[in-house]
């Protein structure tokens, strides 16, 4: 009578502590899951699942809303949870359409950001509806009785199982795409040894990745090339460590990882769920100099106060919260808080903010990138043919001793050009085509000066090179690019002859110039002229040249940076340089102009010896300073000092004349006023033929003009004509 009054009780569904009990064919069930209110606000990731399924996910709620990559495919569209789940800590778990297969337990595990971990166990019971009872209840009794005492052993059998397995709790990581690999961690913390045949599977979304059984190790997931992408330690069981290494991590691979550990009868161990992020790391760009910069990570679901928050840059702390406070002491040696300013190139990199419960269990990990922009593309231009160039690169930072210097044409092709390292200055590595053509100066970290010089110029060596400094591990310190343009063209060529008052040096341009620029013109690197702040900078000028020189009014708006030379001297004559540079030093904009002063034309004068005098003459045109220096000499077929002209004197006793000419020479009493350089040379001799040369410097010394005469003295019994048939 008393096993009748058990089968009377309503059983469509019934929730006993830990056991619900429902028919097959009921719309749905509730599994309940409860957790205290005043920690509801904390929750970061739900997770149900059934252990004794080959493929346990049954439901996963995160903080972005439900995960269904792992779900077994028996579950799809029949789970369900509160919208609001998360947040009121209601984490029942609504099943649809239950069958007797649902039966067994599910689990409940709640994550916290504290890293507290919850774990309820519901043992979901469906049966078959019962036929009518009252008719057939002998038939069955008997079969119930003995199907609830089986029940019970295979329950109490099950109870053993479960009791010795261990459930780790979830861990979230993230990993930016593009990084080398990513760690799923998974250490035990048992104090017994793990068995030596324990069976180790890690999954992904149902799929197996690794195994590791009977001390070997087998990768699972390969990359386009075949390439195993997964690897656990070698010896795993005995360092306790199970984690897993994911090399090359995609934005395919996110999602839930289930490491389960068996032991020999197939009976689940241990077992730790890991959530992979893969994210494209949010990149912020700064420039070199810039006081500060934020990395930025915002989030509403922690309390800062409870955690501890650590930035890491290249697996080096480089700030740490704590207790509500930051803890400064705890960095690095040699780094630097991020808002400290002076942002250097070597902060280049990603930085990993990773958020840590009191039990230092990772809760949340954000990757941001930082780019800092160090030196701007610098732009020169060259002519095929010229005998060098030089690619600037001059620093500001002081540079260790071991630092690897390389210089490369990165575009249209790779070629390595130079290499410096303190050790040696010449490389193997350079490229032959480079070969004795490029050079860096000594001792380029003293002067803090990287540039190279390329010689003998062609119009192949054109391109983008790039140079790069790199500390002893091979961590990139420094980097600029220059672009080399060499161009295909003559050089202007302006021919003017001596004498002549100035001479226009021609450069026009097409290109419209900011009004910050700076031209300058150089002659054999002498700085001849200099127009800077819209305005001509005289003081910039080397002497020589002032008040020699001017460009056109408004250079930039008429795009004529023409060079007018004045007072033309032979020593004028070379190449000229014009170089625009922008306000950081940047060269835009290059021109050579070649000057070719002619000398006057060798004038032939002749005269019988004995003759009382003869002019070797020299008229000019232009005008001269008071204070030149005119000088005579035989230059052929012998040197020797004929007459000087000096400061308005004629030095023709002074001891710089040869003593054969001593009063045989005279020049007009002011040359300069008459233009009038020509001299007399009286009582010729046969040994007075010869080649004159007069030159006239100014008073530093410079040539300022140049005339050659070409004296023939006859001999006069040579002339005496022969009558014909006559003798002599």
């Amino acid at each position: 009578m008393m096993v009748i009054l058990l089968l009377l009780i309503p059983v469509s569904q019934h929730a006993s502590g830990m056991e619900v009990e429902v028919y097959d064919g009921v719309e749905s069930v509730l599994l309940p899951c409860q957790l205290p209110a005043d920690v509801s606000s904390d929750f970061l990731a739900a997770v149900w699942d059934r252990e004794e399924l080959k493929d346990p996910t049954v439901h996963v709620r995160l903080q972005s809303g439900d995960d269904f990559k792992d779900q077994n495919v028996r579950y799809t569209n029949r789970t369900s949870l509160r919208a609001d789940a998360l947040q009121t800590g209601d984490l029942s778990l609504i099943l649809r359409n239950p069958t007797v297969s649902d039966s067994g337990t599910y689990t409940c595990n709640t994550r916290v950001f504290r890293g507290n971990q919850s774990q309820i166990d519901i043992q979901l019971k469906v049966t078959e509806p019962p036929a009518v009872w009252p008719i057939v209840l002998s038939a069955v009794l008997v079969p119930v009785v003995l199907l609830a005492a089986g029940f019970g052993v295979f329950m109490y059998h099950r109870y053993k199982i479960m009791k010795s397995r261990k459930v780790y709790p979830v861990e979230m990581v993230e990993v930016k795409q593009g990084e080398e690999s990513v760690q799923l961690s998974f250490q035990i913390t048992e104090e017994k040894d793990v068995p030596l045949d324990v069976k180790v599977e890690w999954r992904h979304q149902n799929t197996m990745v690794h195994v590791y059984e009977n001390g070997g190790n087998q990768s699972l997931l390969k990359d386009q090339n075949h390439r195993d992408r997964t690897e656990m330690n070698e010896d795993p069981l005995r360092i306790k460590d199970f984690s897993l290494k994911l090399k090359d991590p995609q934005l395919s691979d996110r999602g839930v990882y289930t490491c389960t550990v068996y032991d020999r009868n197939a009976h689940i161990r241990l077992q730790k769920v890991v959530t992979l992020s893969v994210r494209v790391p949010e990149v912020v760009e700064v420039v070199k100099g810039m006081q500060s910069v934020i990395l930025p990570f915002t989030t509403e679901v922690l309390k800062l106060q409870d955690v501890t928050v650590e930035w890491k840059h290249k697996d080096k702390k480089v700030h740490v919260r704590q207790n509500g406070q930051n803890q400064s002491h705890d960095q690095e040696v040699n780094e630097e808080p991020l808002t400290n300013g002076n942002l250097q190139h070597t902060d280049d990199g990603t930085y990993t903010c990773t958020v840590y419960s009191e039990g230092e269990e990772i809760l949340l990990q954000k990757v941001v990138s930082i780019t800092v922009r160090v030196y701007p593309v610098e732009m020169v231009n060259a002519t095929q043919g010229e005998k060098s160039i030089l690619l600037p690169f001059k620093v500001t930072d002081h540079l260790p001793q071991d630092v690897k210097v390389e210089w490369r044409l990165i575009n249209p092709e790779d070629r390595m050009v130079y290499v410096y390292e303190r050790s040696k200055n010449e490389s193997p590595s350079r490229d032959h085509v480079y070969r004795g053509r490029a050079e860096m100066d000594e001792d380029p970290l003293t002067i803090k000066d990287l540039s190279l010089t390329l010689k003998d110029l062609r119009l192949t060596d054109s391109g983008v090179y790039t140079c790069t400094v790199y500390n002893k591990d091979g961590h990139m310190l420094l980097q600029k690019v220059v672009t080399l343009s060499v161009r295909d063209y003559p050089l202007e060529m302006v021919e003017v002859t001596q004498g002549e008052t100035s001479v226009l040096l021609p450069f026009k341009i097409t290109e419209d110039l900011l009004q910050d620029i700076k031209v300058e013109w150089k002659h054999q690197n002498i700085i001849v002229h200099v127009y800077q702040n819209s305005q001509n900078q005289s003081l910039l000028m080397d002497e020589d040249y002032k008040g020699r020189t001017e460009m056109n009014e408004g250079p930039l708006k008429n795009k004529d940076l023409s060079l007018t030379l004045k007072g033309l001297q032979l020593s004028d004559r070379g190449g000229y340089t014009c170089t625009v540079y922008n306000k950081d030093g940047s060269i835009l904009l290059q021109k050579v102009v070649t000057l070719s002063v002619r000398g006057y034309q060798t004038e032939m004068v002749e005269v019988m010896e004995g003759e009382g005098s003869v002019l070797l003459p020299f008229k000019i045109t232009g005008d001269l300073p008071r204070d030149i220096k005119a000088e005579w000499r035989l230059t052929h077929p012998e040197e020797k000092m004929v007459h000087v002209y000096e400061s308005g004197n004629n030095l023709s006793d002074e001891d710089d004349q040869e003593q054969v000419y001593s009063s045989r020479t005279e020049m007009n009493e002011d040359p300069v006023t008459t233009k009038d350089l020509s001299l007399i040379l009286k009582d010729l001799h046969l040994t007075d033929s010869g080649v004159y040369t007069c030159t006239v410097y100014n008073k530093y010394g410079h040539m300022l003009l140049q005339k050659s005469v070409t004296l023939s003295v006859r001999d006069r019994k040579s002339d005496i004509k022969v009558e014909d048939g006559g003798h002599i």
